[in-house]
């Protein structure tokens, strides 16, 4: 489709502002194809530079609402779930911790059926990742949340966390910063401070394309220096 096409093209050159204001024309679509980019797009624009606070804020729950249109339309769409599961976990951030641990288990439903429908897509493989680290690395008191939440709260381990960036990794190499840093974490968090050094040097070398990179290669130096 040639909408589809043009919104790529503008994704590929990094134009992260104009694929978005390309794509709120079709907000009204039934297309899951149009609908999951506009997902992507919005929750990039918000995570640019010139992007303040408030607004940002606005922008993560426009791109949620147009997750649930895009789920709506395209079940069978494995980055319909996905990016459905990206906006659960987002919107969770400004709703506070009890109400992301009650979504989390939802979250990894989408996550997994992402993978299921796309067993080849590495920011899936990425995001299960990204769930056992967290419920892995739960500080007491959101433990302590959990429990009052589900009695016997999800649990998950760095080992976990660490087989699924390492299969995102060899499904596409250095497709994404925060895979690689998110190795480095996993590695020292399981006390393997040699494999940690080796992620993180190579955070450092990430070709910068969008503000996140930036903000990994800072925490990568940073890890670096305290090992």
């Amino acid at each position: 489709m040639e909408t589809v096409q043009k919104a790529e093209a503008l994704y590929e050159k990094n134009d992260f502002k104009g694929v978005y204001e390309y794509l709120l024309q079709f907000k009204s679509s039934e297309d899951p194809e149009l609908l999951w980019r506009l997902v992507r797009a919005t929750r990039d624009r918000a995570c640019m530079p010139d992007v303040s606070k408030e607004e940002k804020k606005t922008l993560i729950f426009e791109a949620f609402e147009y997750a649930k249109k895009a789920l709506q339309f395209g079940e069978e769409n494995f980055a319909c779930h996905k990016w459905y599961g990206i906006m659960l976990s987002q919107t969770g951030d400004y709703i506070g911790t009890k109400k992301k641990l009650e979504d989390s288990p939802a979250m990894k439903q989408h996550f997994e059926k992402a993978i299921q429908l796309n067993p080849n897509d590495a920011t899936s493989r990425h995001l299960i990742g990204m769930w056992c680290f967290s419920f892995a690395d739960l500080a007491w008191y959101e433990r302590k949340i959990a429990t009052v939440v589900f009695g016997t709260p999800p649990s998950s381990t760095y080992e976990e966390a660490l087989q699924n960036f390492e299969k995102a990794e060899e499904l596409s190499p250095s497709f994404y910063s925060t895979n690689q840093y998110m190795l480095g974490l996993a590695y020292l968090r399981l006390g393997n401070k040699a494999k940690a050094k080796e992620w993180f040097q190579k955070v450092c070398e990430f070709q910068v394309v969008k503000e996140e990179d930036k903000e990994n290669i800072q925490k990568a130096k940073d890890q670096l220096k305290s090992l």
